[in-house]
Formats: C-alpha cells, structure tokens, sequence
C-alpha cells in the first residue's frame, strides 16, 4: 500500500516522458499502417501485380491479425509481463513489414501482412495500458487521451509519404520506409521498464521500488496530489469486460462506417462525386480536434460525463445529418459529428478500457474487447453495402444513432466512473 500510495502521487519524470514518447511513436505506425495498406493494395491492382479477389484478401488478413493480436498480447501482457509484449509486437511488426517489401508475389505480401498486423494488434493493447500505468493518476486520462491525438497524426503523414513515394519509386519503398522506423524504436525500447504495477501485483516489490523511485525525481512529492488513494473502483470482470466491449465497439463501430462510406453516402446524395474526397478532408478535421477535446475533459469531469454525452450527441448529429442535402449542412453536421466520434476514440479506447480492469487482468481485459470490436470492423463494409442494396444512406446514420445510445446507456448504468481512483 505504501509503494501504490508513493506511485500515485508520482509527477510527470523524465522516464515516464520516455515512456509515453515511444509509446506515441508506435500508435502513430498503427495509423499509418492502415492507410498505407489501402495505398499499396491500389496501386498492386492498379500495375497488375494482383487482383481484386487478392487485395480483398490482403486487407482481410490485416483486420484479422490485428484481432489475434489484440487476444494473443492481452495473454502474454498479464502472464509474462508488460516489457515482453512491448517488445515482441515491434519485432513482429518491424521485421514482416520490412519483408513485404521484398514479397516475390501477392501471396507472400498477404502472410507479411498478417504477421504484421499481428503484431500491431499486440501495439494497440499494449500500447494505452502502458501509458495508464507509468502516468501519475491525477492527469492519467489526459496523458492517455493525448497519446490518441499523436496517434490519429499517423493518417495525414502516411497519406502524404504515400504521395511522395509511391508514384515515384513504387509501393516497395513504404514497406522499408515503415519497417525501418519500426526497428528504432524497437532498439530505443530495448531498457524501457517493466510497469510497477505488474510488478507489485505479482509481488516484487523491491523491483517496483526502483521503478516508483525515477518516477518520484524532481520532487514529485513535494506538491500533494488531490487523489482517492482510498477509493478504488470494484471490478466485475464480466461486467467490465461487458461495458468494455460494448463501448470500445461502438466507438469503432460508428467512426469506421461514416469515415469509409462518406464518399459513397455523398454521391448517393447527388453531390459531386469529384468534390466528395475534399468534403470528407473537411469533415476529418474534426478527428484532431475532438481527440484534444477528449484530453481536456476526461480529467477535469471525468470518464463517463465525457463519454455519455459524447455517445449521446453523436446520436443526434447522426440523425441530423441523415437529414441534410446542402453540400455546406453537409460539412458542418459532419465535422460535429467527427468530432464526437474522436472524443470516444480518445476517452473510450486510449483510456477507459484499460481502466476498466484490474492490473491483474487489464491486458486481456482490454485484448478481449478490441479483438471483438475489430471483428465488427471486418464484418460491417458487408452489413452497411447489404443494406444499400434495398434502402437509402439514411437508414446507415439511423443504425449509427441507435448503436450511440445503446452504449452511452451501458457505460452510464452499468460503468464504473474510474477518473483518479485506484484502478489495481
């Protein structure tokens, strides 16, 4: 008790900001990865280098390591230890994207990928939980939140190396490009520490001691801390894995569908077909903003009062939006609308899921809730081009609106509000 008083009262160190930069470094190839997975898939098939059927296939087992990932880093994360899963995904990740590009047929581009993509999925679990557990408890959300905000920076640099790159030297490069990347920070984790929690939890303490003890540098508990060392949030772990999965679904769930069927729910809307890639530019500038609206309040009123209000007005302007046919109405609705979605992206998957669970179970807690949430994913392109086959765009922001209730209701009755308590 004495160590988990010591730690929650630690200040931002020089070692907890290490922490935090490299694991920020490694979201940001999460965002990259996945754009330039749809750059080299149309450029392959564009250069018949592969088919439709191949690329389907290609994306597919992106959306499927990352699933096994996500499960298999939750195992090894709170069995063997934080620093081990940190360690592994990168080598996975590094070493079959840096091979792909040198893949002598599509078929051997789709196993790199898979590999990949495993790994990656591994980085997206371990990545937040690590984060929450180095980060002192009185900014603990705002620290996760922002790592999200880094994070979603990896869309525009990937999209913009790919335009620099690919038409010029090909798909190739961006694989080396990548991988290398992957590999320093790899090399730069090499030393980073085993998170003190695990280690209290699993009873080395004098190990935990020395971690706790660079944390505490630069008098870090000279100033007292407004924290609930005391209160500590009762886990179910059913429950919690529940609300999890519910929250961290929706979340992807809804953001997923509107960012990828925009252009076609526009040209469905008689807008210009040649204006829509802009329009949708201009509705993902609300992802920077809302990621920096969810840093600043997730803190200040905590989880679920930033949480359920932003499920609850993404709801709305799902609504509203399934109304309009003015092309500025259009913009507006859904820059607000983007902005909720990255508001939940940075309150719900960077930093409440972790939360959720003990440190005991957090990593397969929160693996368990991402792997389902990215079986949604690879399932609902399928629902959403099914259902406009015999309906219109607006039955898709109608489903939109109906799944943002349903989860703000989970979270909101069946949640536990984690903001500066006790989460071991």
């Amino acid at each position: 008790m004495q160590l988990q008083s010591r730690l929650d009262r630690t200040h931002e160190s020089p070692l907890f900001y290490k922490v935090f930069a490299l694991v920020s470094g490694g979201m940001i190839l999460d965002a990259a990865d996945v754009y330039m997975a749809s750059a080299v898939a149309s450029t392959t098939l564009k250069n018949n280098w592969s088919t439709i059927q191949q690329n389907s296939y290609f994306l597919s087992s992106g959306f499927l390591g990352l699933f096994i990932g996500s499960i298999i880093a939750g195992f090894v994360g709170d069995l063997k230890g934080r620093r081990v899963a940190y360690q592994i995904n990168l080598i996975l990740f590094g070493a079959f994207t840096f091979l792909g590009a040198f893949a002598p047929n599509m078929t051997f581009l789709i196993f790199c990928r898979l590999m990949s993509s495993i790994g990656l999925g591994s980085e997206i679990v371990t990545g937040y939980s690590m984060v929450n557990e180095f980060a002192p408890i009185h900014s603990r959300g705002k620290w996760c939140a922002t790592t999200s905000l880094i994070a979603n920076c990896g869309a525009p640099i990937t999209m913009l190396l790919c335009t620099m790159i690919i038409p010029k030297f090909g798909w190739r490069p961006m694989f080396v490009v990548i991988g290398v990347i992957a590999a320093i920070l790899w090399y730069l984790r090499r030393d980073i520490p085993e998170s003190p929690r695990w280690l209290m939890t699993h009873g080395r303490e004098v190990e935990a001691r020395s971690i706790i003890e660079r944390l505490e540098v630069n008098g870090s508990n000279a100033v007292e801390i407004n924290v609930k060392p005391h209160e500590q949030v009762h886990h179910s772990f059913a429950i919690s894995l529940f609300v999890a999965t519910v929250a961290v679904s929706a979340t992807i769930i809804c953001q997923y569908t509107f960012t990828s069927w925009v252009p076609t729910l526009l040209v469905q809307r008689h807008i210009n077909i040649g204006n829509s890639l802009g329009l949708s530019t201009l509705m993902m500038l609300g992802a920077p903003v809302g990621c920096a609206i969810g840093a600043y309040l997730v803190d200040r009123i905590g989880r679920k009062m930033t949480i359920v209000p932003a499920f609850f007005f993404t709801a709305i302007f799902g609504m509203i939006y399934a109304q309009q046919s003015q092309v500025s109405a259009v913009v507006i609705v859904g820059f607000l609308l983007t902005t909720c979605f990255y508001i939940l992206m940075a309150s719900v998957v960077a930093v409440y899921v972790a939360e959720l669970f003990p440190t005991k179970f957090r990593f397969r807690g929160s693996g368990i809730a991402n792997g389902i949430a990215k079986l949604f994913t690879v399932a609902m392109p399928i629902v959403v081009a099914w259902l406009l086959s015999f309906t219109d765009a607006n039955v898709i922001f109608w489903i939109i609106s109906a799944i943002a209730v349903f989860a703000g209701a989970v979270v909101w009755f069946l949640g536990d509000e984690t903001n500066q308590k006790d989460i071991n």
